[in-house]
């Protein structure tokens, strides 16, 4: 025993040994990003536990080999001034936020997500069947005779309270991602009054999304996107056979309010200016960005720039309460259902742009900003192409290893085991022709049709885990594996509701 407890006063005497001095000499910035990225880590600011203001900002279809691609994307065509680089080592608007979590996408009844179930997850806390958007997983087209019954959205709660709402996306408006923050319908194509809501089916008296979205107890203050054939009447520049004009609708409901069919329109607005916006810029989707003619359609950016600052106006007009705004990049997933990998890294990079836009014009301690994905895509990124290749090109193997099956053609191509060159990205399935694409253009051509393994008339969406990334107050929820559906709860609780 003695010896026992002269040997532990001995270790307790003994002096503490300094911790080692890492001064590795390194040749080129990895070791030294890795440590300011390290630092920046533990300097994160424990923020408030409470948010005035929540921004959800989805990338549709935005699955983890999206983003690993896109990264690489825009570090290859930067769009900021930047010199173009190898691209791997660069960073998208999300990656240095401080919180992030893996996110299972699965809906009540489908192993593989569709937008419907998992933007009604994040917006109602509900996880919900495939193709219906804030019901109850047994309530069907009856439901809508006793809405009190319906699950709540966090708009509705948040407007309930007196709260300012946005929603911002480059798709319809009444497409799933946005329409999941104002709607209920049993099945997702009840956009409008035109023939995907057939008349046997209307019986059932649920409202189109259109009419939905135009008559939202206590209204929006800011709605931007595309889609404005499902508010106008067939003669009229719409599709609607019921003769309503939802649009001359809404100015009745709120005279003060501002329409615009143009980026001219909106960016003749004050953002100032307290009466609520409506801006319908095409029929359809909004172009992507690729197509987009600026005279014509305002950008994701744009669009999102435009709403926070009127969110923000307004908070003096709602006795200092906040907001709730949704924004979508929506197109995303649109070019992977084309399998067209250009288009789809082009809008996730002008995603990137707007979540970098964000970020910088909030008060993160006031602001909970969450960013993520509804579902992935059958998007995959193989190989093993040198760093630095063309992330839309032929894979050039590093020296040494990495060729196909099939050896290196001579421009140094690997080739697969029919001796044709390979691509990096493709997909696992999607259309082997699609109008104005071609799979013979170059692979790095905007137009080009990707690889797919299997033959089918759109390429699906992927069943993995999406990301989530987190900052502003409780963003420390954001970690681990998640259910979607917890994404609402975080953000109830960081507005304080119990």
């Amino acid at each position: 025993m003695t010896i026992r407890l002269i040997a532990l006063a001995a270790l307790l005497a003994t002096p503490a040994v300094a911790a080692p001095v890492l001064d590795t000499p390194v040749q080129d910035s990895w070791w030294a990003d890795g440590r300011a990225a390290l630092d920046a880590r533990l300097k994160v600011i424990n923020r408030p536990k409470r948010a005035r203001n929540v921004i959800l900002m989805v990338g549709d279809g935005m699955g983890i080999s999206t983003i690993t691609a896109a990264r690489i994307f825009d570090g290859q065509h930067p769009i900021d001034g930047r010199k173009p680089g190898p691209g791997e080592e660069n960073n998208l608007a999300w990656d240095r936020m401080a919180n992030t979590a893996l996110v299972k996408t699965y809906n009540s009844n489908a192993q593989v997500a569709d937008s419907a179930g998992t933007a009604s997850a994040m917006n109602s806390g509900v996880k919900t069947r495939i193709g219906v958007i804030n019901f109850g997983a047994d309530q069907g087209a009856e439901a809508c005779k006793t809405p009190e019954k319906l699950p709540r959205t966090l708009a509705e709660i948040a407007r309930a309270q007196g709260m300012g709402l946005g929603i911002v996306t480059t798709t319809r408006l009444t497409h799933a991602t946005p329409a999941a923050v104002y709607g209920h319908v049993p099945f997702r194509d009840w956009e409008g009054a035109d023939r995907a809501y057939p008349a046997a089916d209307r019986a059932s008296g649920c409202a189109d999304l259109a009419s939905q979205l135009v008559n939202f107890k206590g209204g929006l203050d800011v709605v931007l996107g595309g889609g404005g054939a499902r508010f106008l009447p067939t003669g009229k520049g719409g599709t609607r056979d019921d003769g309503r004009n939802l649009v001359a609708e809404w100015q009745k409901n709120w005279p003060q309010g501002k329409f615009v069919a143009d980026a001219k329109g909106l960016r003749a607005l004050n953002s100032r200016d307290m009466a609520p916006v409506f801006g319908l810029f095409t029929p359809d989707h909004l172009s992507f960005e690729h197509d987009r003619k600026d005279d014509a359609e305002p950008s994701l950016p744009e669009m999102a720039r435009f709403a926070l600052a009127k969110l923000e106006a307004g908070k003096a007009a709602r006795g200092g309460k906040g907001y709730y705004l949704m924004i979508e990049g929506g197109r995303i997933d649109h070019a992977h259902h084309a399998s067209n990998p250009y288009r789809a890294l082009k809008e996730a990079q002008m995603f990137s742009a707007t979540v970098a836009d964000v970020l910088k014009s909030v008060n993160l301690d006031e602001t909970l900003v969450l960013v993520t994905a509804d579902h992935s895509h059958v998007f995959t990124m193989a190989g093993y192409p040198a760093r630095g290749n063309d992330i839309l090109g032929y894979i050039k193997p590093p020296k040494g290893g990495g060729e196909g099956d099939g050896g290196l053609s001579p421009e140094g191509y690997a080739l697969d085991d029919r001796g044709q060159p390979m691509t990096t990205l493709s997909y696992a399935n999607g259309p082997f022709v699609a109008r104005g694409l071609s799979r013979t253009l170059p692979p790095n051509d905007p137009n080009y049709l990707a690889i797919k393994t299997y033959g089918t008339s759109g390429e699906s969406h992927g069943g993995e885990d999406v990301a989530l990334f987190a900052e502003g107050p409780r963003a420390d929820l954001v970690r681990g594996v998640m259910e979607q559906n917890l994404i609402f709860h975080i953000m109830a609780e960081a507005l304080g509701w119990r």
